[in-house]
């Protein structure tokens, strides 16, 4: 059975930082992409960061500077270190994992920045 398994998540003050963990398990064929995504009250789900399997990263426009996405290839984990935190990125924070063969999410975990 595949889980995805999130932490770090939690409130910090503006201008604060948090690091984020999804661990996967369960998973036969390793992650081509790995990634997480948000989706604060009203909004659309969004990307923040994806990395894939031989290090190339994409950031939305709005962490650039900000954020830095890492993997850990052999424990199927991937980091997302936010520093510099603003209330816009308050949000439920979702991990994602891709292959050709299937795509799974985490359930989500809260960030919460207050101004």
């Amino acid at each position: 059975q595949v889980q995805l398994v999130e932490s770090g998540g939690g409130l910090v003050q503006t201008g604060g930082s948090l690091r984020l963990s999804c661990a996967a398990s369960g998973i036969t064929f390793s992650p081509i992409i790995m990634g997480w995504y948000r989706q604060a009250p009203g909004n659309q789900r969004e990307l923040v960061a994806t990395i894939t399997n031989s290090g190339g990263t994409n950031y939305a426009d709005s962490v650039k500077g900000r954020f830095a996405i890492s993997r850990d290839n052999a424990k199927n984990t991937v980091y997302l270190e936010m520093n510099s935190l603003k209330p816009e990125d308050t949000a439920v924070y979702y991990c994602n994992v891709w292959h050709v063969r299937y795509n799974y999410w985490g359930q989500g975990i809260q960030v919460t920045v207050s101004s």
